[in-house]
């Protein structure tokens, strides 16, 4: 089922999301494939559950094309439980971000470069992977939103903030 998805400005996505307790429930494999239909519909990259109003520690991400990121490589469809971030170096790089909590706009977002990050998928089986480019940026971005944190709140320079339309209007009719 598809769910209205929080826009910036909502309370609910500056909450810091509870852990999960419980694995493979029909709930959670319901909200999970509710999650995928949403992000799906929205030609999402990725989408955590407090964008749609349900404050677990659950993101989902991974595509193999999308209209809105063209030039990004294959990112495998995850599924992300109580997951933890960790910088595998101090190389940091900036690139340009959306969100489907923040329509319309992308900004500038400095990210590490290369992270490992671990967790459980829905059925509480363990994942730890090493990533770079993209698929760490998308990991960052959604990981932020399980504490509160939209990709503007990043941005050092104000002046690399603006609307899509005007910023990448090539990518206008996607959005």
């Amino acid at each position: 089922m598809f769910h209205p998805i929080l826009k910036m400005g909502d309370a609910r996505l500056l909450r810091v999301a509870e852990n999960v307790q419980v694995f493979d429930t029909p709930e959670l494999h319901q909200l999970v494939a509710d999650m995928f239909e949403t992000m799906l519909a929205a030609n999402g990259a990725g989408l955590a559950a407090p964008q749609i109003g349900v404050n677990l520690q659950l993101v989902i991400f991974g595509f193999k094309n999308n209209p809105r990121y063209p030039d990004a490589a294959l990112v495998p469809e995850t599924v992300l439980i109580n997951p933890v971030v960790t910088p595998l170096s101090e190389e940091t790089d900036e690139a340009w971000e959306g969100c489907l909590s923040v329509p319309g706009l992308r900004g500038l977002v400095p990210r590490w470069s290369a992270v490992r990050y671990e967790g459980f998928d829905q059925f509480g089986q363990r994942i730890c992977r090493d990533v770079d480019g993209f698929h760490a940026r998308v990991v960052q971005h959604e990981c932020d939103h399980l504490n509160g944190v939209l990709y503007p709140m990043r941005i050092r320079d104000m002046a690399q903030f603006g609307f899509t339309e005007v910023l990448f209007p090539e990518l206008e009719a996607e959005e």
